[in-house]
């Protein structure tokens, strides 16, 4: 039997066009002898509007599931996920060639490590790209250091929580995404970041498309009341797992 990394993409109708060029970069992954990926892309809502757009292939898993944004689809496409490691895809992105086999490179080399991050750039809707100047060294990252580094800068995290590599026995373990309207993602990291050290890769492993459908260019998203409560509850998340005696991620 092979080894398998879990691709989980959460997807809403607006976005379900994107669906076909992620999955483009998935085929484009080339792994280790032994290893393949398995795509479980989960619908935010019980629509017709995406199942056209999920692409046939036997590696995919194709779930709908009552709207409740995109911690909820991830967290339920999760209980289809198989192999050790689970890879964030948000369905309007792309991997880089090569971001796969990297990731797994990462952790596999490093058993005390439970998670990895890699470069990300902005895919503008010209096609150009833009980079982000903040970016750690390439290598570990120290229990804590994502939660220091979101607090100093405005809660703006050193790496970008879209492209999250993880193992999936830590994953369960921290519950899935938070359960909130957004932001799920950056408190899954500081999470991880809290119980366990990381890894950073500085080639460029994501595309992280900017278009006027995405969640997080909607005028919600800035709300200052939610953004206060959500960062709140984050934050306290995070520093109650790093004080909690025997919470640690250790190498089996």
């Amino acid at each position: 039997m092979p080894n398998v990394i879990t691709v989980i993409t959460a997807v809403h109708a607006p976005g379900a066009g994107h669906l076909p060029d992620a999955y483009t970069s998935l085929c484009q992954q080339e792994l280790p002898d032994g290893w393949e990926w398995r795509w479980v892309v989960q619908e935010d809502g019980e629509t017709d509007a995406v199942r056209p757009y999920v692409p046939h292939d036997d590696r995919i898993s194709f779930g709908r599931g009552r709207a409740g944004r995109a911690a909820m689809a991830r967290t339920v496409g999760l209980s289809r996920a198989e192999g050790a490691y689970v890879k964030v895809l948000d369905a309007d992105d792309m991997l880089t060639p090569g971001a796969l086999a990297r990731d797994l490179r990462a952790l596999n080399d490093n058993p005390d490590i439970g998670w990895a991050t890699s470069r990300a750039l902005d895919l503008l809707p010209d096609g150009s790209t833009a980079g982000f100047d903040g970016d750690p060294p390439q290598g570990p990252l120290a229990r804590g250091a994502v939660l220091d580094h979101w607090k100093a800068h405005d809660y703006r995290a050193q790496v970008h929580p879209a492209t999250l590599f993880v193992r999936r026995d830590l994953l369960l373990a921290l519950g899935g995404w938070m359960a909130l309207p957004a932001s799920e993602d950056t408190g899954l990291l500081l999470a991880l970041s809290a119980v366990s050290r990381g890894w950073f890769t500085a080639e460029t492993g994501l595309l992280y498309r900017k278009w006027p459908g995405q969640v997080t260019s909607q005028p919600a998203h800035t709300d200052a009341t939610e953004r206060q409560a959500r960062f709140r509850v984050i934050e306290t998340r995070a520093r109650a797992l790093a004080a909690m005696d025997g919470w640690r991620y250790e190498a089996d």
